[in-house]
């Protein structure tokens, strides 16, 4: 099977009509949907930062909604982020100080290489160091 990782960003892409990726996420979702084992991971910093960016733009209840479907969607893996990754995701972070990744990208991409997920849906043109950004 192969998995992908889900960042924040693309589905934030899917879910607002404005967002400059939207038609591109829509897109690549579209086809995404057609393919047989589909598997997607995700983590708990990321579904925060979805609820999060939405709650503040005055829409709770989309949220709510977005977050129920990516914590029971059964394609969605959620990684519910421990101890051991945050600290693994923070050592990343100081290790990278000539970088602008977020920790919760330092994390996605410690437990991408764990996992062995070598793509990722998301706009963040940080994904492309080490990784295949899509689409």
């Amino acid at each position: 099977m192969n998995s992908r990782f889900l960042d924040a960003g693309y589905v934030i892409a899917l879910e607002v009509l404005d967002d400059q990726h939207h038609q591109d996420a829509q897109r690549y979702w579209k086809t995404l949907l057609k393919e047989e084992n589909i598997s997607l991971v995700t983590t708990s910093y990321v579904i925060s930062e979805v609820v999060t960016f939405l709650n503040t733009k005055q829409q709770h209840s989309k949220a709510l909604r977005v977050g129920n479907n990516l914590l029971t969607s059964a394609p969605i893996h959620v990684v519910h982020v421990d101890e051991a990754l945050f600290y693994q995701g923070w050592e990343y972070f100081g290790q990278h100080q000539d970088k602008t990744f977020s920790l919760t990208d330092c994390i996605s991409f410690v437990l991408m290489k764990k996992l062995g997920i070598r793509e990722a849906l998301s706009f963040d043109r940080h994904f492309v160091q080490g990784f295949i950004k899509l689409p």
